[in-house]
């Protein structure tokens, strides 16, 4: 592929794509800790909603063209994709995905029962409580791997 408009137009594509999975997960995390320390389960039930249709309208759409557009644009460019760089990225990519995966049930989960005890005038059952604290220490692991792949897409090292 000799198009370097085309080539541009990928990657701004594939940047677009890595800003949206690190901004869209760390703003997520943000606001669904910042409603869990309310303790609030009316507006924990709001903000793990808007949630959900966060992660399904950007993160998932994200998570769809970062591989088509990283292969697009490393075939471009007359990559391989067995160099180490890469390989580590796709790796660090399926280790995100094997706790973003997770986190997509436990945040729908979370909703509901924050809906089920705002409905009943209850406190957040202890369901809510244990998944919380699973779907915190998911996001650790994802959040780096991410931050580890845009290292390995600027800096591209010998591997």
């Amino acid at each position: 592929m000799n198009d370097p408009d085309l080539l541009l137009a990928l990657r701004w594509l594939h940047v677009i794509g890595a800003a949206v999975l690190l901004g869209t997960g760390a703003g997520i995390a943000f606001f669904m800790l910042m409603a869990h320390r309310s303790r609030d389960a009316r507006m924990i039930a709001h903000v793990a909603g808007t949630v959900v249709v966060a992660d399904a309208v950007f993160t998932a759409t994200a998570v769809v063209a970062q591989p088509v557009t990283g292969a697009l644009l490393a075939w471009g460019l007359g990559w391989s994709l067995a160099e180490g760089w890469i390989l580590l990225s796709l790796g660090l990519y399926v280790v995100t995905g094997l706790f973003w995966l997770p986190v997509v049930w436990i945040q729908l989960r979370l909703r509901d029962l924050a809906r089920g005890a705002a409905a009943a005038g209850a406190p957040l059952p202890p369901e809510y409580h244990r998944l919380f604290r699973i779907w915190f220490l998911c996001g650790f692991p994802a959040f780096f791997a991410v931050l580890a792949i845009i290292w390995l897409m600027l800096a591209r090292p010998a591997l």
